[in-house]
């Protein structure tokens, strides 16, 4: 997207964001904005309190590598970090490198190494407020120059659009919550845990053409095609454990 005008940018990004009203289409709307300001990674995430130590329960979505974040775990680097107490307390962009005199060199040396190993030099932090008035932490990073001012304001307003996306996508897994019911839902946790309709049937004292209807009804209310789709995307919205 590098070719665009600034106004092109955000105007693409906007409008992909729009209509990513699922959690796998967030997901890729989020890389995308990644990509357009030529960084690798993109995290959303739940900004750290003081009593936080661990990096991996805060994420919500994120492309990091599965390695950068058992290693900073690992090496408790939560600690470290040096922008937690801005993120908490301040919505202003924070933006970074390590070749930089001053943000650069707040990062201790142990997640020096980590980030370089890993490739992301650079990176840019901007702190926001879900609708349910959590704080939240939109998170890019990658190998490239420092990012410019411009570049952050402009940043600033394509995550506004992204926050949109992330409230649109938890207020459409609420209503597929709301959606099924409880037998419904009854019926969907068994078959996650391999009973075929017969045997759900035997557990819930119905029939298994009922069972197969309740199946049918929660296939279509979550849009899915098939029991597999269905138990996958139940898990994934967390309407069963």
């Amino acid at each position: 997207m590098s070719y665009m005008t600034t106004s092109e940018r955000q105007s693409l990004l906007a409008a992909e964001l729009a209509v990513a009203g699922t959690r796998g289409l967030f997901a890729q709307g989020l890389g995308r904005v990644s990509a357009a300001f030529g960084l690798s990674y993109a995290t959303l995430m739940h900004a750290p309190s003081p009593e936080d130590l661990l990096l991996k329960p805060l994420l919500i979505e994120s492309s990091l590598p599965a390695a950068y974040v058992r290693d900073f775990d690992r090496a408790n680097m939560m600690r470290g970090c040096p922008f937690g107490v801005r993120l908490r307390e301040s919505a202003v962009p924070l933006a970074w490198h390590l070749d930089d005199t001053v943000n650069g060199q707040a990062f201790p040396a142990e997640l020096r190494a980590l980030m370089l190993r890993h490739a992301i030099p650079a990176g840019v932090a901007m702190p926001t407020i879900a609708v349910d008035g959590r704080r939240l932490v939109f998170w890019f990073c990658g190998e490239r120059a420092a990012l410019g001012q411009s570049e952050v304001n402009e940043l600033a307003i394509v995550i506004l659009h992204t926050l949109d996306a992330y409230n649109a996508v938890r207020r459409n897994e609420e209503n597929a919550h709301s959606a099924l019911s409880a037998r419904e839902l009854e019926v969907v946790r068994w078959t996650a845990q391999g009973k075929t309709s017969i045997e759900i049937g035997q557990i819930l004292t119905l029939s298994d053409h009922t069972v197969n209807a309740y199946m049918t009804n929660a296939i279509k209310k979550l849009d899915c095609v098939n029991r597999t789709q269905l138990v996958a995307k139940a898990i994934r919205l967390k309407l069963i454990s």
